[in-house]
C-alpha cells in the first residue's frame, strides 16, 4: 500500500490565528491586485487561477447546487462507498463529535452523499450549504479542501482564507479522495470539516489514514468476488483442454488453463458475449458466467488495434480508449500510467527508459519502475506501445482529449515532464495576454 504525499494547511511551529491573519491579508492582497506579504501554497495558488478563470465570485454567489432528494438515494445506492460507510463511520464519525467536526463522503462529482458529525457544526454547515446532496466541487463553491482534492486526486487541507470564498474562511477542512483499487478510477472522497479554531495537521493524516483503509477493504471485497467466481469456473476450466480463462465483469483475471494467466483484460465497452477482439490475446469467444466471462482465445491471427484515445477531460480520472477491428475498450488509468501514456503521445518518435524517468521521478534512478510500468502497460493495451525507445506504434493514431486546457493538465501530478507542459502554456499564455 503506498500513502499519498499530506498537503497540511498549517506550517510547524506556527501559531494557528497568526496564520489566519496573515491568510486573509494575502486574500485580500491577491484579489485586489496588490502584492502579498506572503506567498500561497502552490496547490492552493493553483487553484485560485482557476477560481479566477471559473468566474467565481469570492464575495458570494448562488448556493451550491443542490440534487433532489430521489437523485440523492440513487447516487448512494450507485455509489461503491456505501459497502465501506459503516468502516467510514467506525473511524470518524466519534473524533468528529468530540472535536466538534462533521465528517463527508462525497461522489466524483463533488455531490455530498452523507453527513454526520456535531449538532453545532451541523448548524453552521446548514448555513453554507454543506449539507447532503450539495455539490461542492470547485466549480460550484471555489477553492475547498472537497473540490480541490478531487481535482487534484490526492489528501488536502484548506484554512481560514485559502478558501476562494469569503463565507467560508470560518472554517477548516481535511479530504482525502478515495480510488477504486482495481484500477485506479476516483470514486469520490471522505471529509472533515470544523471551525477555523479546531485546525490540525493530523487531521488530515488521520482522513488520509481513513480513505487508505476504505480502499483496502473495498480491495478485498474484490478478491472475496474473485475467489467466488473462481469457485463457479472451477469445473467448467476443469474439462478443457484449450487455453482459456476465467475474468470478472471488469476483466480482472479469477483463473486460467493452459495459458500464462494475465492479470487483467480489456473487455468490450458493450460485452454481449459471441466472439471479439481482445488487446494482449487476440480473437476470442466470450461466455458468460455468474459475475464474470469465460473467454477461450483462439489461434487465427487477427488485426491489431488502430487507434488510442487518452481522455484527460476529467479532473481525477483519466482513461483510454483503444479501438480495434471488434469496438472499443476503455480502461481506467492510474495516475502514473496516465503521466506515461501523456508523455509518450506527446513525444510519438519516442523516449528512452531513462528518459522517461527524468521525465516522471526528476531522476535517472527510476529506470527499473519505469520498465515495470510500461510493461503492464503494453500487457493491457495490446500492442500499441513498442520499447527500445518507448512509443506508440506507427500503425495507430493517438488522440489526447483535454489538452485544450493544458495550463489546468493533470493538476495533481507532481512528474517534472507534466509541469513542464503546464509551465509553457502558462508562459504562451501570459505572453499572448501582453
Amino acid at each position: 500500500m503506498t500513502f499519498p504525499a499530506l498537503d497540511t494547511a498549517l506550517p510547524s511551529g506556527v501559531d494557528a490565528r497568526e496564520h489566519a491573519d496573515q491568510l486573509r491579508r494575502v486574500h485580500d492582497a491577491l484579489l485586489s491586485g496588490r502584492p502579498t506579504p506572503v506567498p500561497l501554497r502552490p496547490v492552493i495558488e493553483d487553484s485560485w487561477e482557476r477560481m479566477r478563470r471559473f468566474g467565481i465570485d469570492p464575495d458570494g454567489g448562488p448556493p451550491p447546487r443542490m440534487a433532489r432528494l430521489d437523485e440523492l438515494q440513487r447516487q448512494r445506492d450507485a455509489s461503491p462507498l456505501a459497502e465501506v460507510l459503516p468502516l467510514i463511520r467506525r473511524s470518524l464519525v466519534s473524533v468528529a463529535d468530540e472535536a466538534d467536526h462533521i465528517m463527508l463522503v462525497t461522489d466524483a462529482t463533488g455531490q455530498v452523499l452523507w453527513r454526520e458529525g456535531s449538532r453545532r457544526m451541523r448548524a453552521i454547515g446548514d448555513r453554507v450549504g454543506l449539507v447532503e446532496g450539495s455539490y461542492w466541487n470547485e466549480g460550484s463553491t471555489g477553492t475547498n479542501a472537497i473540490g480541490t482534492a478531487l481535482v487534484v486526486g490526492r489528501p488536502v487541507q484548506v484554512y481560514s482564507a485559502e478558501h476562494y470564498v469569503r463565507s467560508l474562511h470560518a472554517l477548516t477542512c481535511a479530504c482525502a479522495p478515495v480510488h477504486d483499487p482495481r484500477d485506479g478510477r476516483l470514486l469520490g472522497a471522505i471529509d472533515v470539516t470544523g471551525p477555523v479554531s479546531t485546525i490540525h495537521p493530523s487531521t488530515l493524516a488521520l482522513v488520509s489514514a481513513v480513505a487508505q483503509l476504505a480502499q483496502a477493504h473495498l480491495q478485498g471485497l474484490h478478491h472475496t468476488h474473485l475467489e467466488r467466481l473462481r469457485s463457479v469456473a472451477a469445473p467448467l476450466l476443469a474439462g478443457l483442454t484449450r487455453p482459456a480463462l476465467v475474468v470478472d465483469d471488469v476483466g480482472w483475471t479469477a483463473a486460467a488453463v493452459h495459458m500464462e494467466p494475465v492479470r487483467r483484460v480489456l473487455l468490450p465497452k458493450h460485452c454481449d458475449g459471441g466472439t471479439a477482439w481482445i488487446p494482449a490475446l487476440g480473437e476470442c469467444a466470450l461466455e458468460p458466467l455468474p459475475g464474470g466471462w469465460l473467454i477461450r482465445p483462439r489461434p487465427e491471427e487477427t488485426p491489431g488495434a488502430s487507434s488510442v484515445t487518452l481522455d484527460l477531460s476529467r479532473p481525477g480520472t483519466s482513461s483510454v480508449t483503444v479501438a480495434g477491428p471488434s469496438g472499443e475498450w476503455v480502461h481506467n488509468l492510474t495516475p502514473r500510467h496516465t503521466e506515461l501514456l501523456l508523455l509518450l503521445a506527446v513525444h510519438r518518435a519516442g523516449r528512452s527508459g531513462a528518459q522517461l524517468s527524468e521525465d516522471v521521478f526528476g531522476s535517472g534512478d527510476h529506470v527499473v519502475t519505469v520498465r515495470a510500468e510500461l510493461s503492464r502497460m503494453r500487457r493491457n493495451l495490446g500492442g500499441v506501445i513498442e520499447s527500445r525507445p518507448y512509443r506508440f506504434t506507427d500503425e495507430v493514431t493517438v488522440r489526447v482529449h483535454g489538452l485544450d486546457t493544458l495550463r489546468d493538465l493533470l493538476p495533481g501530478s507532481l512528474a517534472p515532464g507534466v509541469r513542464a507542459l503546464r509551465d509553457r502554456t502558462r508562459a504562451e499564455a501570459l505572453f499572448d495576454h501582453l
